[in-house]
């Protein structure tokens, strides 16, 4: 097989790929225009010959879904921040002074990943209870994200500032610099984009997250997006395209995300040698 045919063959399954992995989403939004009687047809059309716009309004209004995701949006950046600004730092110590048992700390407290939050939410609630935290529900749910996804971070950031020889901190440090202004003028920017990649990652995380909010988050104008839709679903739900819409509201800016920040965040997953 010549090179150019294989490049043909590779180029076809990873667009049948892609396909097979985006026709969720495509169906999720072309869903959302059905009409009722369309939603069922047999066999299923796909693009409904009247497609029903007004959905997304009808949904937006009477739902309130911007105050979801608001909600989620607040939620999400006060878990990826306070995680970034402790992450980062941990990090850094963990990949400057290494040994054995720091590898097998990290080892042990990255297990605890494996273990589900549906696990985790009865000693968190306990303790956030008897701590007054869950008056403040929102921060509560911040907490408990970060003290989830912290080592996941740290474990990222912290093969990525590896990656930053040694050797370019030592000259900064002999032409005058401190410690924290090597750290802040030399390492961090040369470590920025595997900091945004696991960012984002977590980011996408915290912007789904369900088990914490639905426990510990009671008012409704505080829930985020991801409990504004479990609130559609019961014994006798039929309301597809009502369902759909909102999802797809909810979807669509995390896709926006990604697909603006896609340039940094292929940087990032491919960064291991420096210029």
């Amino acid at each position: 097989m010549n090179l150019a045919l294989r490049d043909k063959l590779m180029l076809a399954i990873a667009v049948l790929l892609a396909a097979v992995y985006l026709f969720p989403l495509y169906w999720m939004y072309v869903t959302a225009i059905k009409t009722g009687s369309a939603m069922f047809a047999s066999p299923p059309a796909f693009w409904p010959s009247d497609p029903q716009w007004g959905i997304y309004g009808s949904v937006w209004e009477s739902r309130n879904v911007g105050r979801y995701l608001w909600n989620s949006l607040v939620i999400a950046s006060g878990a990826v921040s306070l995680i970034g600004i402790l992450g980062t730092g941990c990090a850094y110590v963990l990949a400057r002074y290494r040994n054995v048992w720091v590898d097998i700390g990290l080892f042990l407290i990255l297990m605890l990943q494996v273990l589900p939050a549906s696990l985790m939410i009865t000693p968190i609630f306990v303790g956030f209870s008897q701590l007054g935290l869950l008056d403040y529900p929102r921060t509560a749910v911040i907490l408990a994200i970060a003290a989830k996804s912290m080592p996941f971070f740290v474990v990222l950031v912290r093969a990525t500032f590896m990656s930053v020889p040694m050797e370019l901190e030592e000259a900064a440090l002999v032409d005058g610099n401190s410690r924290l202004g090597a750290f802040f003028n030399i390492v961090l920017p040369l470590a920025r984009n595997g900091i945004l990649v696991s960012a984002i990652l977590i980011f996408m995380q915290a912007f789904g997250e369900f088990v914490y909010s639905k426990s510990m988050i009671q008012a409704i104008e505080y829930q985020p997006a991801s409990v504004g839709l479990n609130s559609f679903m019961g014994p006798n739900t039929n309301e597809w395209n009502n369902i759909m819409a909102y999802a797809a509201m909810y979807v669509t800016p995390i896709l926006a995300i990604f697909v603006l920040l896609q340039r940094r965040i292929v940087s990032g997953l491919t960064s291991g040698a420096l210029k």
